[in-house]
């Protein structure tokens, strides 16, 4: 039987609270390269990391994916859902990666950061069409089967770890993250629809560097620049400038997807076959200049009048 000694430990908790805000803990810079599994656990030494990028995918609906299902197939879809984006986690080099109930979350930091976690993001949403047809096609009939998916969210900023547990018990140890990356990561996610990812306002001014990213593939009606949406993250703090972020709707394609992923994952920035597009977007902005000006100067001519009126 579990006995507690519950007056002391809340006495000793107090104190351990009043010990750690008498006087901060040491605080190690480790740039952009860090080893989780060198984290300490009772030293009061936190670990730095100049900038990481957050990932967090999050499955709509999940608590009602096993609905009237067997246990077998319901271990199935989490079994397919969160171990597939497991896998793509790892197959971009996540830093660390972890499990949260029916989705997770991947931190990328040192070299080509950036570019792992955007990459990583279209790639969970592109397994996330491809995982709901499977689930449709599985249980076709089912009145109960939700409309799910996952929703991702990419975010970005400095962060603060140490691993925290009891110090002599391996399971009972986790790093625990400190900064705005995952928690604002996380908020991305739960504010789109499935299959639909959201980024920060710092991880746009990374992404819109590319052309692989901020143009679409050659199919269809060819390279066009409206595969991003303006997108405001509404559930991070008023004023925030993260929150003036973007959301992309479309994953990869069949036919050029791997090509343009290895190119981002290179660092090649530009691409050879935008002139036509470019050239549309630079008429369509020119049609708005004036379209804006013919407004004014109608507004100030309607001005006018009145006021011979």
């Amino acid at each position: 039987m579990t006995q507690v000694g519950l007056k002391g430990l809340i006495e000793e908790l107090d104190q351990a609270a009043k010990d750690e805000f008498a006087s901060g803990p040491e605080v190690v810079d480790k740039g952009h390269e860090l080893d989780v599994d060198e984290l300490p656990v009772q030293a009061r030494r936190w670990h730095k990391v100049t900038d990481a990028v957050a990932v967090v995918a999050d499955l709509k609906n999940s608590t009602r994916l096993g609905t009237g299902k067997h246990a077998k197939s319901t271990a199935s879809i989490y079994q397919a859902s969160t171990g597939g984006v497991v896998r793509i986690f790892d197959e971009f080099d996540a830093d660390f990666l972890a499990i949260q109930g029916d989705g997770a979350f991947a931190l990328f930091w040192g070299e080509m950061r950036y570019e792992r976690a955007i990459c990583a993001g279209i790639t969970i949403k592109t397994f996330s069409l491809d995982l709901v047809r499977r689930l449709e096609a599985r249980w076709p009939n089912d009145e109960e089967l939700p409309k799910t998916g996952f929703k991702v969210g990419v975010a970005a900023s400095r962060l603060l770890v140490k691993r925290v547990g009891t110090p002599r018990n391996p399971n009972q140890q986790e790093p625990v993250w400190a900064g705005k990356a995952v928690n604002y990561a996380a908020k991305a996610a739960q504010g789109v629809d499935r299959h639909v990812m959201a980024v920060t306002g710092t991880v746009w001014d990374q992404a819109e560097k590319y052309e692989y990213l901020t143009y679409s593939c050659p199919c269809g009606d060819g390279p066009s620049p409206t595969i991003w949406s303006d997108h405001t993250i509404e559930r991070l703090p008023d004023g925030d400038l993260e929150a003036q972020g973007r959301a992309l709707s479309s994953q990869w394609c069949a036919i050029h997807g791997e090509e343009f992923c290895a190119a981002i994952l290179r660092g090649e920035k530009k691409r050879d076959d935008l002139d036509h597009a470019k050239a549309q977007e630079a008429a369509a902005r020119q049609r708005s200049v004036l379209a804006l000006k013919a407004q004014r100067e109608r507004a100030a001519l309607r001005a006018r009048i009145a006021g011979l009126r």
